[in-house]
């Protein structure tokens, strides 16, 4: 997985800015994992890059734009969201959905009533991983990162803490074409209503990876439009993989179906939806 050029700077700015205790042990890969749809092939770059930013971090008590006003230092989503690239970050969030657990690294998506978060390769174990059932709050303390358009909390560590909340799902089929307005929900649970399915590109309303290059188990990438326009969807293997309901429902999908879906709005140099489930109309 990613590994970052500052960790062991980061990890001794981190344990300066912010006390707050993480999980670790060890644990064996999960079928929900990190490299996604649009990111098998984006999350093994990632292998391969390294560090997606690399610059120098500042932690909020050196007067960036993280500074916190409260005794933990927990930032609200709006403080999140203005604070540098590459600098500490301290949130309170709400499980909503587990990508994948590989060597004591967690990627998860996660959502308050204000934004979403998605957390990627947290350090945790497999015990606690277990603990992370939706609703289940966590005080997350990492630095903000970004990859190809994703706006991320990498390098992190986490602890449980009381409360739960579940995300209600946003309709967002209106402004899919809409960047500005679309981006404002990244990474949260979105919903698109009565869009049609369209022809992959290989004659077959789905194909196996970006590239049709994968067979049965890989990521499922499927066309749809609305309003005139096309949109590329995709079933992330490590989220949903080939077992679950919605990953047989896109294989069994023709084009002309027309579809509503669930899903979190992942980015990749624009908007890719993880779909987590869908039904034809």
């Amino acid at each position: 997985m990613k590994k970052h050029y500052l960790a062991l700077m980061a990890a001794a700015i981190l344990s300066m800015a912010v006390a707050l205790s993480g999980c670790s042990g060890t644990e064996n890969p999960a079928s929900d994992g990190t490299g996604t749809d649009a990111t098998n092939e984006t999350e093994t770059d990632r292998n391969d890059v390294g560090d997606a930013s690399g610059n120098t971090e500042t932690s909020p008590e050196e007067g960036s734009a993280n500074d916190v006003n409260n005794a933990n230092g927990v930032m609200t989503y709006a403080e999140y969201m203005a604070a540098d690239l590459d600098t500490p970050v301290v949130v309170e969030t709400y499980v909503q959905a587990k990508q994948a657990w590989w060597e004591d690294k967690a990627t998860i998506y996660t959502q308050d009533e204000d934004g979403a978060y998605f957390i990627y390769e947290m350090a945790c174990s497999e015990e606690d991983y277990e603990k992370l059932t939706v609703g289940t709050k966590i005080r997350v303390t990492g630095f903000k990162g970004e990859w190809s358009g994703e706006i991320e909390i990498m390098d992190a560590t986490f602890e449980i803490i009381d409360g739960n909340f579940v995300a209600e799902p946003l309709d967002v089929t209106d402004i899919l074409g809409v960047e500005d307005e679309l981006i404002a929900h990244q990474n949260e649970l979105v919903s698109f209503t009565d869009m049609t399915v369209e022809d992959a590109g290989n004659g077959e309303a789905f194909m196996y990876n970006w590239d049709n290059s994968g067979t049965d188990g890989d990521d499922l990438y499927f066309n749809v439009s609305a309003n005139g326009e096309t949109y590329s969807f995709v079933v992330e293997s490590y989220l949903c993989d080939n077992t679950t309901d919605v990953y047989a429902a896109v294989k069994n999908l023709q084009i002309g179906d027309v579809v509503s879906m669930e899903g979190f709005l992942y980015w990749y140099n624009g908007a890719n939806p993880h779909i987590t489930s869908i039904t034809v109309r």
